[in-house]
């Protein structure tokens, strides 16, 4: 396994740390951009565990931290769901630019939005994965929900999220207000696969079928029985690893040429 520590710039000239995992001495399946949750990072046990389970699959996965988050530059506080988004495009220019463009997206919790938000500004990209995903980018608005007021009234408030403090701004809230995830679904025009666990505390199973509603096939569900929304559990993060692996075989650069040389 090849581990490459590497930066790229977004479009704000923000240096954003990232990590690219390829397949020593084989061409890769295909290079997958994962997204990580919100506040998340990069290292967060279940982005790095289903990265090693794909990349033991032959894929390249590149994964990174938002602004602001883990090892990136930029202030949090001054990012929105909208930057979110603007730093995966850049990330997939970066790999298009210096490997090969994502055939695939994957995207863990608000990362899920994100990625669905995504996926039409990077035509190369063949098939989603959303992971735990909300239907909208204000479901994460829970999170701070005792502080709305302060934030409506001052314009920013400290918040604790999973332990830790984030400033949140009222730029953030109005931008995840702004945003309506449906279009985006149903015009996705990629093959659509979602991951969801129906004991979730955090992103309830509700939002999975709305996002299966709204899209148009080809879109598959798989259930995560007796999972948490962090996929604490090794065994679901290697699951959902197995699962996507097989499912990618449609839709990855050795599928298409297998399919091109066997058509029956």
């Amino acid at each position: 396994m090849t581990q490459e520590k590497l930066t790229f710039a977004n479009e704000h000239g923000h240096q954003l740390s990232a990590r690219l995992d390829t397949p020593d001495e084989r061409v890769p399946r295909g290079f997958i951009l994962f997204a990580h949750c919100f506040t998340g990072s990069k290292d967060v046990l279940a982005a790095a565990r289903i990265a090693k389970a794909l990349w033991l699959r032959g894929f390249a996965v590149f994964r990174f931290d938002f602004t602001g988050l883990g090892e990136s530059e930029g202030e949090f506080a001054n990012t929105t769901f909208s930057s979110n988004v603007d730093d995966l495009v850049a990330a997939a220019a970066y790999l298009r630019d210096n490997h090969d463009a994502p055939a695939m997206l994957i995207g863990h919790s608000l990362g899920g939005a994100a990625v669905l938000a995504a996926a039409g500004k990077i035509p190369e990209a063949r098939a989603v994965c959303t992971i735990g995903a909300p239907a909208e980018p204000e479901h994460v608005a829970h999170h701070f929900a005792d502080h709305l007021s302060t934030i409506e009234d001052e314009g920013e408030a400290e918040v604790a999220i999973g332990g830790r403090a984030f400033k949140i701004k009222k730029s953030f809230i109005d931008d995840i207000e702004s945003h309506r995830l449906d279009k985006c679904v149903a015009g996705l025009q990629k093959a659509l696969l979602i991951f969801h666990s129906p004991i979730d505390s955090t992103v309830g199973i509700e939002n999975a079928r709305h996002i299966y509603e709204a899209a148009r096939h080809p879109k598959s569900f798989v259930t995560l029985d007796g999972a948490d929304h962090m996929l604490t559990n090794r065994a679901d993060a290697y699951y959902v690893a197995e699962v996507i692996s097989a499912w990618a075989n449609r839709y990855d650069e050795t599928g298409s040429r297998k399919e091109r040389r066997d058509p029956d």
